[in-house]
């Protein structure tokens, strides 16, 4: 009899331990299931890390502002259409029209119907007059140069050379869309344009297929 109660232990020791050591395994696997959950916590994490992207672009279009120069750039809106970051993403001519500095400008060009011809150029650089650049002109005579559209097309593309001039390739002769050739004379941040020496108060103004230098006065061919 005792004999037969101790190998009845035995067995039952013997059962038991497999299921003990099972449920180890069990409590082993838990918890490497738990790390392996960790895993998606990580992707969520790195992917919440991604949404500086929207900060990169946000930084991306601050660089607009950063890159221009002269004190005329100043009267720019600061935000808005007609701000450096607005105009940054439109091609040149509806740029433009959105500074309240180059309106005249963008009259004469509407007028000329060169809004399509500008803002489908693939790359160019545009000295842009300001407003006050025109007031200088006789109202006469300005009046007739607009009624004028042959004229008016010579006086503008005169304005327009091929190629995203940056500031260090900007002094020299250039070719323009008129067939003529202005000289910008100059460096760093101080810079004349054409036969007036027509002062830059605001360059490097970047737009989506331009860049644009605005300046004090009309270039007459």
């Amino acid at each position: 009899m005792k004999s037969m109660k101790t190998r009845t232990g035995l067995v039952a020791l013997a059962i038991a331990l497999p299921l003990s050591l099972a449920a180890c395994g069990s409590s082993s696997d838990n918890t490497a299931s738990a790390g392996a959950g960790s895993t998606p916590a990580a992707t969520s994490s790195d992917a919440m890390t991604s949404t500086p992207s929207d900060t990169m672009t946000s930084s991306e279009s601050m660089d607009a502002a950063a890159a221009v120069f002269g004190e005329g750039c100043a009267a720019v809106p600061k935000d808005g259409a007609g701000s450096f970051n607005g105009m940054a993403t439109e091609p040149v001519a509806t740029a433009a029209s959105a500074n309240p500095l180059l309106s005249t400008l963008v009259t004469a060009v509407k007028t000329a119907g060169l809004v399509d011809t500008l803002n489908s150029a693939p790359e160019i650089t545009v000295f842009a007059p300001v407003n006050d650049a025109f007031a200088k002109i006789p109202a006469a005579d300005l009046k007739k140069v607009l009624a004028d559209k042959p004229t008016l097309t010579k006086i503008l593309t005169n304005h327009v050379v091929a190629g995203k001039l940056s500031p260090d390739q900007l002094a020299g002769d250039h070719k323009t869309l008129a067939g003529t050739t202005i000289t910008v004379k100059g460096s760093g941040e101080n810079f004349t344009v054409g036969k007036a020496d027509a002062k830059v108060i605001c360059g490097n103004v970047p737009t989506a297929n331009a860049t644009v230098y605005i300046i004090d006065g009309v270039l007459m061919p």
